[in-house]
């Protein structure tokens, strides 16, 4: 049973469009906390990755970091790939482009 912050955490990774990333960090405004790295826990415990998807959120460098669905980055830079996102050594291709602000 999530927390209301991982259900927070979930609710903002759903609006999340398709062929659009956003980072741990943009997600904390969203939700107007601070608390950058409860976010990142929160995504990496999500148990319905990936029709939640959890797979495109990024770090703030645009590198994909890691992914704790079955596969693990593989799977991740796979979804991402699918829905557009052009992955090149680990890193998002125009990210700046890409990058979902929730605003």
């Amino acid at each position: 049973m999530p927390t209301p912050f991982q259900d927070a955490v979930y609710k903002a990774l759903l609006k999340i469009p398709k062929g659009r990333v956003t980072t741990y960090g943009e997600i904390a405004r969203y939700l107007h906390t601070k608390a950058v790295r409860a976010v990142g826990s929160a995504v990496g415990k999500n148990p319905n990755a990936p029709a939640v998807p959890c797979h495109r959120v990024v770090l703030s460098t645009g590198k994909i970091g890691n992914y704790s669905g079955e596969g693990g980055v593989d799977t991740k830079k796979a979804l991402l790939t699918e829905e557009g996102v052009v992955v090149v050594n680990d890193t998002i291709l125009n990210f700046k482009d890409v990058l979902y602000t929730f605003s």
